[in-house]
């Protein structure tokens, strides 16, 4: 075997390895395998920069990737991990490990996770444990892979790569990896390996503290990681700590006290369906992150065929038909709501669905001069000129549609076996003329989105009386004001900014109709700002923006907090989203919910998109959202499933009442607190989520001290559910480390 230091993953693990079957050392792939790579220029032959005669150069284009596929399935059976160099100036790329014969994929890991600085001037060599994959420690299950991805983030990437192996042995060498302060009195010490941490010692302000007792814990789904819960005999206080033993040293300066209160006479309910996702993996995935309300949304839904399970991609894959991803919706709608969620499915409300699951828009042999070509499938275009234009003539909708119409959809709902709770009418039609601009060339304006809404929603109500209609899913910002069409189509309603007229006009429909035919107003929020560099101003912008959803003096660091404001709202530079939208509703048709059908991180597999989801999944409880998924399905281990699993996992609940939090110096850019109450308002839960680099020392009045069931993810303890049972011996100084979400219950 033969040894080498890993410096990249997990902390600076040492491994012993042996390479057990190369996927390319020089200038070319081995026998084997074969490039599946997308979107990228691959040179299996680059001279610029190599070890030994060659190495591979990566360009890639926005979420493009250099794929290498195996002829013969390598599963996991008999290799325990992968190895491979890189070289290149950050460059923003995730990989992940997939299958082409049951389609699965194991989590996307970015190589900023498991090495913290990858350069131009040297190679750094990437190992990855697949008993134990970054940044979780999940590991990676037998399935039939076949498939290795190396995938560009939003901005692309360019990059080089070396000496790819899949590895027979890894033997991973015990150690220490983080020692954190938590709560009022513990140190949490994250292990790799049978780690003697009996010498590990505790000082206080150049003071000697004895552990009194210890407990360890390793979660079921990362195993290869124990956390530590050592008690000391005195609370954490301001000042220097430092956790240390013969070979290693953990040195933190405590900041001064931040003082809150929490206030159980002043209660507000939580929607219970603000914890819900898009297309939730499993009935176990439900119950495992307490997932309320389950979507079937997204662009494809609008080519959804009920009658044949079929779909059309749009543009997001050349305009392809193929079966529906995740089967029928009914089906689909009975074991989401057998596993206790509610279900929200999407009703297509354009005139055309797919007629098969092979057809495809533009053919090469029709359209020669297109921009890009499916990989898999040369004929298929994208339906753009080289230029970026819009491909000329239109279609015939006929080649990859038929005819759809209220009259199908009605057919089709009043004969569904497992209806919905709610449904929306169709997934942002006002840009359907750039989505699915096939189908539907012409610019949607007012008009035309309201009728359609109108009538679909018509028929969804006299096909399920019970059931409740969520509209208009519209895309962002800049359509929650206007139209496809421009400003030219608010000019012809009066001025009115489309949102307000909307709601005006449902209710107006209500009256016309004699029922309700809008019970949520629907919309979508992603972020504005650009975060896409993931450096250290791109994560605390992350981390700060969440402001945007209800804070009306955080100007939008984006275009909309600096552009001449497209709308006719108050305080316009700021977005404001839920106060903003609840404002509407109460002045233009008052009974309305509130539901935001697909919001997110902005980054998924960073820690830092965790904490967002943390922080969001509280906010929507305290400002009264009624209802919200996310887009799109969060990885169960990962950061943004680690935030529902704080929440809501296995079946411990923060409480169905918000309490009121106060903070005497709020700073929400860098602090989210959290409070809840059962009906009594005697147990009290709290979430604390530390956006800061450092860590923060709480002062929460109010707050009684006595047993807490604890739950916390991210900081040095990295990203996963770590949980244990603990006793605050005082509310005076509670520590949060850097980076860290916490649930604290009181039993």
């Amino acid at each position: 075997m033969l040894l080498k230091s890993q410096l990249a993953l997990l902390a600076a693990l040492a491994y012993s390895v042996r390479a057990d079957q190369d996927i390319y050392v020089d200038n070319a792939l081995s026998s084997g395998w074969e490039n599946w790579s997308w979107g990228s220029t691959i040179d299996f032959a680059a001279t610029d920069v190599a070890q030994g005669s060659s190495s591979i150069s990566v360009v890639s284009t926005a979420y493009s990737a250099l794929s290498l596929y195996d002829e013969s399935v390598f599963g996991t059976a008999g290799f325990a991990g992968l190895k491979f160099d890189i070289l290149g100036d950050n460059p923003d790329v995730s990989f992940y490990i997939s299958s082409t014969t049951d389609n699965s994929q194991s989590p996307s890991i970015p190589i900023s996770s498991v090495a913290s600085y990858v350069n131009t001037s040297a190679w750094t060599t990437i190992l990855l444990d697949f008993s134990a994959l970054p940044p979780s420690g999940a590991p990676l299950a037998n399935d039939t892979w076949n498939r290795i991805n190396f995938q560009g983030g939003g901005n692309g990437a360019s990059y080089h790569l070396d000496n790819i192996q899949l590895l027979t042995s890894i033997v991973v060498i015990p150690e220490i990896i983080s020692a954190e302060p938590l709560a009022s009195n513990t140190i949490a010490v994250t292990t790799v390996g049978a780690v003697n941490i009996s010498s590990l010692a505790v000082t206080l302000n150049a003071k000697p503290v004895p552990v009194t007792s210890q407990s360890t814990f390793s979660p079921a789904d990362t195993p290869s990681k124990t956390i530590w819960y050592l008690t000391l005999a005195q609370a954490l206080v301001p000042g220097s700590l430092v956790i240390s033993s013969e070979d290693v040293s953990f040195n933190y300066t405590l900041p001064a006290v931040s003082y809150g209160s929490i206030t159980t006479g002043n209660s507000v309910p939580i929607s219970p369906l603000i914890y819900g996702v898009n297309f939730p993996t499993s009935a176990s995935y439900i119950k495992d992150l307490g997932v309320t309300i389950s979507r079937w949304g997204g662009n494809a839904v609008t080519a959804y065929n009920p009658f044949l399970g079929v779909t059309n991609a749009g543009n997001d894959w050349y305009f392809e038909n193929r079966v529906s991803d995740d089967g029928q919706a009914d089906d689909w709608s009975g074991w989401v709501q057998g596993a206790s969620s509610q279900a929200m499915i999407t009703i297509p409300a354009l005139d055309w669905v797919s007629k098969d699951s092979t057809s495809y828009s533009y053919p090469a042999s029709i359209y020669p001069d297109q921009q890009s070509f499916d990989p898999y499938n040369s004929d298929a275009g994208d339906g753009l000129f080289p230029n970026g234009s819009y491909i000329t003539p239109v279609p015939s909708q006929t080649r990859a549609y038929t005819p759809w119409n209220t009259t199908m959809a009605k057919t089709w709902l009043a004969g569904m076996a497992n209806p919905p709770q709610i449904v929306t009418i169709d997934n942002e039609i006002e840009i359907a003329s750039n989505t699915h601009q096939d189908m539907h060339p012409s610019p949607m304006g007012y008009d035309e989105e309201l009728a359609r809404v109108v009538n679909f929603s018509t028929i969804a109500k006299s096909a399920l009386p019970s059931v409740k209609v969520a509209a208009p899913s519209t895309c962002a910002w800049w359509y929650y004001w206007t139209s496809s069409i421009g400003y030219t189509d608010n000019t012809a309603h009066n001025n009115i900014d489309f949102l307000p007229w909307f709601l005006a006009k449902m209710k107006a429909a209500e009256t016309t109709a004699g029922n309700r035919l809008l019970d949520y107003l629907d919309i979508h929020y992603y972020y504005a700002p650009d975060t896409s560099a993931n450096d250290a101003a791109a994560k605390a912008l992350r981390l700060r923006m969440t402001r945007s959803l209800w804070d009306p003096s955080y100007i939008d660091e984006s275009w909309i907090g600096t552009d001449t404001p497209q709308n006719h709202q108050p305080n316009a530079n700021a977005v404001w989203l839920i106060p903003r939208m609840k404002a509407l509703i109460a002045q233009n048709y008052p009974g309305t919910k509130l539901s935001i059908s697909e919001w997110s991180s902005t980054a998924d597999t960073d820690i830092t998109g965790g904490l967002v989801a943390a922080d969001v999944l509280g906010i929507f409880g305290r400002e009264g959202v009624d209802s919200a998924t996310y887009w799109a399905t969060p990885d169960e281990e990962g950061p943004i499933g680690l935030a529902y699993w704080l929440y809501r996992g296995y079946g411990t609940y923060f409480p169905a009442n918000s309490v009121q939090v106060n903070m005497a110096d709020r700073n929400e850019s860098i602090l989210g607190v959290y409070a809840g109450a059962d009906s009594s308002g005697k147990t009290i839960t709290v979430v604390i989520v530390n956006k800061d680099v450092n860590p923060t020392g709480l002062y929460l009045a109010n707050l009684p001290t006595g047993k807490y069931f604890m739950r916390h993810f991210g900081g040095q303890a990295g990203v996963a559910k770590w949980q244990t049972t603990i006793t605050l011996t005082t509310n005076q100084y509670i520590v949060v480390p850097a980076y860290t979400s916490v649930f604290l219950q009181q039993q």
